[in-house]
C-alpha cells in the first residue's frame, strides 16, 4: 500500500481512515556495549563494515591495554585481524553471513591453543611458544564466522591474578585492585569493549570471578558440555571452557558456538541429548515468575569477614539483588540443612592436589614444539611467579593413584546427593550467592615477588562450590558498591540446567539493568 498521511479506503460500503506509519529509523551504531544483535543489525544496514569495528576495537586495546589504565588484559593481539576482517566482508558481500558469529571479535582466554599466534598459558616460559594446531574451541569459532582479536592475559598456569608473562592483571574500575583471576585479562577486556564477547576457563572460578568483578556476565558450563582439547589442564575434573560477555543473550549465542560433543574429548559425550537447539530460546523477561531459588548466605571461604566494613559495602548490593529476584517473582527460600562450606571447600576442592602434574605432563607429551616437556621443568626454569611456584609445588609427587585422591571423589558424590536432596526437598530450582563476599584487595606492591601473593587475592571467595558439586553455575551483575566496585551475583543450578540459568539471569538482567560500563575507559574520540 502506498505511504501516506492519510487515506480514505472503501471497505464493504464502510469508509475507514487509517494514518500511514513512516519506517522505523535504524538506530545510530555505538561501539560502546556493542553486542552480537546490533552489530550485525549495523552490518546489514550498511552502518558498518568487518573492517570498521575491527579497527575500532584494535584503537581501544591500544588506548587502554598498556597504557592509559594500563590493565594488561591483552597477551597477544592478533597481527592478522585486519585481513581476516578484509576477508568477513568479502564473503558477507557475496553470500551473506560466515555464520551466527560473523565477525565477532573474541577475548580468547591465553591458555587455549591458536596455530597462527603464541599461547603462553600466563607464563615466559612459554611467551614465544606458537602450538601447531588449533584447540577444538576455535575451531568452531573461526566456523562461526568470528574472529580472535587478541589472545587474553591470565593468571599464570590457570591461577590467580598474577603472571610471568604480562604481570599483574588490573580491575578497569579501579586499576589499583586486581581483576580476579585466572581469566582476568578477558573479563578485562570484554568490560572494556576492547572485544565483543569473551572465553575463560574454570577450574575453581576462573570464568565466574574476573565476570563478577567487571559487572559482566560469566557461566561455568556442566564439565562435559564444551571441549577442551587443545587447553593446557590444571584439574581435569574440574576444568572448563566457557563465555564471558556484557549481557545473558550474547553469553548464550556463544554457548550456542562452542557446546557439544567433540570425539578428541571423549568427556563431552557425556553432553550428547543434553544441548538444545538454542540457548537463547530460554530468555525470558519473566523467568523469574515462580522460581523457587534457595539463597546462601553461609561464607564458604575461611577467611571471609562478616563483621567488616567491607563485607558490609558487599553485602548491601547483595541484599538489594535479593530484594530484586522477590520483586521480579522468585520465591527466595533460606536454603537449611546445608553442610559446613568453609570445610566443604577445602576438602573438596584445596586438596586436590592430585591431578595437576600428570595431566601436565600428559598435555605437553602432545606439543612436540613445547619448549620443556613436565611440570617439574616448567618450575626448574625460575621464571614462574613465586605464588604460583609455591601452590605447584605441593602437586608434585602426588597422583590420582594416591588414597587421598579417592577420599575427595567419595567425598565428592557424597555431597553431590546431599545438595540435590536439598533441592528435591525445598522444591528448589537453582541456589543464589554473592560470587565473593569482599571487594577485590589492592595489588601488593610486591605481588610478583611474594610466594603469598595469590592467598590475598581471593578474599571472600564463594566460586569453590560449583566445580566441587559438578554443577553448572552463572554470574550476572549485581550492581556497584559505595566504592564503584561490581558485585556478582552467582546462580547455581542441577548439571546441564544451564538453559534454566539463562532463564532467571535473563530476567534478572532486564529487570534491574545493573551492567555498568567502567569510567576510566570511555568512547575514544571519533569511535562509532
Amino acid at each position: 500500500m502506498p505511504q501516506s498521511i492519510s487515506r480514505l479506503l472503501s471497505l464493504g460500503g464502510l469508509l475507514v481512515s487509517t494514518v500511514a506509519i513512516a519506517p522505523a529509523q535504524q538506530q545510530p551504531f555505538h561501539l560502546s556495549e556493542a553486542t552480537i544483535s546490533g552489530i550485525h543489525a549495523a552490518f546489514k544496514s550498511g552502518q558498518l563494515t568487518c573492517h570498521d569495528l575491527v579497527s575500532a576495537y584494535l584503537k581501544r586495546i591500544e588506548a587502554y591495554n598498556k597504557s592509559g589504565p594500563s590493565l594488561n588484559a591483552m597477551q597477544t593481539v592478533n597481527g592478522r585481524a585486519l585481513q581476516e576482517a578484509d576477508r568477513l566482508d568479502a564473503a558477507y558481500k557475496a553470500s551473506g553471513p560466515v555464520g551466527p558469529l560473523h565477525c565477532i571479535p573474541v577475548a580468547l582466554k591465553d591458555q587455549v591453543e591458536t596455530s597462527d599466534m603464541p599461547t603462553s598459558y600466563g607464563s615466559a616460559v612459554f611467551k614465544d611458544f606458537t602450538p601447531k594446531q588449533d584447540a577444538t574451541i576455535v575451531t568452531k569459532l573461526r566456523a562461526a564466522g568470528a574472529i580472535i582479536i587478541a589472545k587474553a592475559a591470565m593468571g599464570e598456569f590457570a591461577s590467580g591474578y598474577l603472571s610471568s608473562a604480562a604481570g599483574a592483571i588490573r580491575n578497569a574500575y579501579d586499576p589499583k585492585r586486581h581483576a580476579s583471576g585466572s581469566s582476568g585479562g578477558t573479563g578485562a577486556a570484554v568490560t572494556t569493549n576492547m572485544a565483543t564477547i569473551g572465553i575463560g576457563e574454570d577450574t575453581g572460578g576462573s570464568i565466574r570471578g574476573p565476570a563478577a568483578v567487571s559487572s559482566l556476565v560469566g557461566l561455568r558450563p556442566t564439565v562435559p558440555l564444551v571441549s577442551r582439547y587443545g587447553m593446557m589442564p590444571a584439574r581435569p575434573s574440574t576444568d572448563t571452557l566457557g563465555p564471558i560477555a556484557r549481557t545473558v543473550e550474547d553469553t548464550a549465542k556463544l554457548l550456542d558456538v562452542i557446546a557439544g560433543y567433540d570425539p578428541h574429548d571423549p568427556l563431552t559425550a557425556y553432553a550428547v541429548g543434553q544441548v538444545p537447539p538454542s540457548y537463547t530460546a530460554f530468555l525470558n523477561q519473566d523467568g523469574l515468575k515462580g522460581a523457587r531459588i534457595g539463597i546462601i548466605r553461609q561464607p564458604m571461604d575461611a577467611e571471609t569477614d562478616p563483621a567488616s566494613a567491607d563485607y558490609k559495602k558487599v553485602h548491601q548490593v547483595v541484599d538489594r539483588a535479593i530484594d530484586d529476584l522477590k520483586r521480579l517473582g522468585a520465591q527466595v527460600i533460606e536454603a537449611d540443612n546445608l553442610p559446613d562450606l568453609k570445610a566443604l571447600s577445602l576438602k573438596l576442592y584445596d586438596a586436590n592436589e592430585f591431578e595437576t602434574e600428570s595431566a601436565t605432563n600428559s598435555y605437553l607429551a602432545r606439543q612436540g614444539n613445547a619448549p620443556v616437556k613436565t611440570l617439574r621443568d616448567i618450575l626448574l626454569t625460575g621464571k614462574v611467579v613465586p605464588s604460583r611456584t609455591k601452590a605447584l609445588l605441593n602437586g608434585i609427587g602426588k597422583t590420582t593413584d594416591d588414597p587421598g585422591y579417592l577420599q575427595i571423589q567419595l567425598l565428592r558424590e557424597q555431597m553431590r546427593q546431599k545438595f540435590l536432596s536439598i533441592m528435591a526437598d525445598q522444591k528448589l530450582d537453582a541456589f543464589v550467592y554473592a560470587t565473593f563476599d569482599h571487594q577485590p584487595v589492592v595489588i601488593p606492591q610486591d605481588a610478583l615477588t611474594d610466594a603469598n601473593a595469590n592467598n590475598r587475592g581471593t578474599l571472600g571467595n564463594n566460586r569453590r562450590l560449583s566445580p566441587a558439586l559438578g554443577f553448572p553455575a552463572i554470574t550476572v551483575p549485581g550492581g556497584l558498591t559505595i566504592d564503584g566496585i561490581p558485585v556478582g551475583i552467582e546462580l547455581m543450578a542441577r548439571p546441564f540446567s544451564e538453559g534454566l540459568l539463562f532463564k532467571l539471569a535473563y530476567a534478572y538482567e532486564q529487570g534491574t539493568h545493573n551492567r555498568k560500563p567502567p569510567p576510566l575507559t570511555p568512547p575514544l574520540n571519533n569511535e562509532p
